[in-house]
This record gives structure tokens, sequence and C-alpha cells, in this order.
């Protein structure tokens, strides 16, 4: 079983973001189990998702407690709270940073990092608003092609299915999302 951790805040889609990626790896016909932690439920309030993927049938109903790997729509988290608390050693973060994952030293001695601007992404698309864009489908389109472990077509697939608007700005910045990401000591990842 892979368990993956979101981190983000309230407005950037982190909660459909662990369903969007729960549909993708369903219609590959993986077994799922996403879910979101409830508290203060805000704009702008640290929000944290969880998503679990296996061959078999998931009879785990728990919380997260040692992830695979995270997902991080908001890079100021990093600094704010402990994402990284249970980590599995040598797991892998992908954050939405337009900084190259040098930049997160207190991450790379220990963690497999990936980054991928988001944020700029899903601007330049129109999605959400210049402040607060939304991030949510950028971030999947990067994490099909950093993880491979579902297919971006799969992805765009989910998009089409559950995101009610703006369809094809979302799909065109997951799309682009897939050929930004940047690995440790890579420029630029495109594995799509």
């Amino acid at each position: 079983m892979r368990e993956l951790r979101f981190h983000g805040r309230g407005g950037q889609g982190t909660v459909i973001a662990s369903k969007l990626l729960a549909v993708a790896l369903f219609l590959e016909g993986r077994q799922v189990q996403s879910f979101p932690m409830f508290g203060v439920e805000r704009r702008g309030a640290p929000v944290t998702a969880f998503l679990r993927i296996d061959d078999a049938p998931i009879l785990l109903r728990c919380e997260i407690a040692a992830p695979d790997g995270l997902i991080v729509l908001d890079p100021s988290l990093v600094g704010a709270t402990d994402v990284t608390a249970g980590l599995k050693p040598g797991g892998s973060i992908l954050i939405n940073s337009d900084q190259a994952p040098e930049d997160f030293p207190q991450l790379t001695s220990r963690f497999m990092v990936s980054t991928v601007d988001a944020s700029g992404i899903a601007s330049r698309h129109g999605l959400g608003s210049p402040t607060q864009p939304i991030v949510n489908t950028a971030i999947l389109g990067a994490f099909s092609a950093e993880s491979g472990l579902v297919r971006l077509a799969t992805v765009c697939d989910a998009i089409r299915e559950e995101v009610p608007n703006h369809i094809e700005a979302n799909i065109a910045a997951a799309t682009d999302a897939a050929l930004a990401v940047r690995r440790m000591g890579e420029q630029e990842v495109a594995r799509v």
C-alpha cells in the first residue's frame, strides 16, 4: 500500500486534489481511499487530506501517520509547520514552489524533493484569482510526471469527470505542470 498526505491552505483545492487523484487511480484499476482532516474550515487555514492506494481492498480507516510521500500545495507551510512529521525516510515531497528543490536544504538531506510552480501555472490559465490561484489540478499534473504512479492522461480524464468549471484550463494547467516539474539536481523532468 502507498500512502500520501496533502498539505495546503483553505481555498487552494487541497481536498479536491486528493479526490481527483483518487478518481484517476481508480480509473486505472487501483483501490483508493481519500479523505480530509477537518479542523478550522476557513480560507487560508491549513488543510490536510490523505490518500491510500493499493491493488487490494483497503481496510484501514485511520489518518495516515507515516506517509510515503507528501504533496504540498502551499510552500509557506514548509517553514510554518512540520509537514514532514512521520514521513518515511527517503520519502518523496512535491512542493508548489517557483524555487528549485535545492532551495529547501532542510528537506533535501532526508527526502526526495521535487518542485513545480503550480501557482504560476494556475494563474496563467485563469484558475482562481491572481492573488489566490487554485493549484490542485496543476500539482496533480506535476505529481503524475514526478511519481510515475498515475498517467497524466488519466488525471485529465478525472478532471473531465469531476471538475465542473474551466475544464480545459484545468487540463492545460495539469499538462503544463507535468512538463515543468523539477527534481533534485535536475532543471526539468518531463515523463508524460
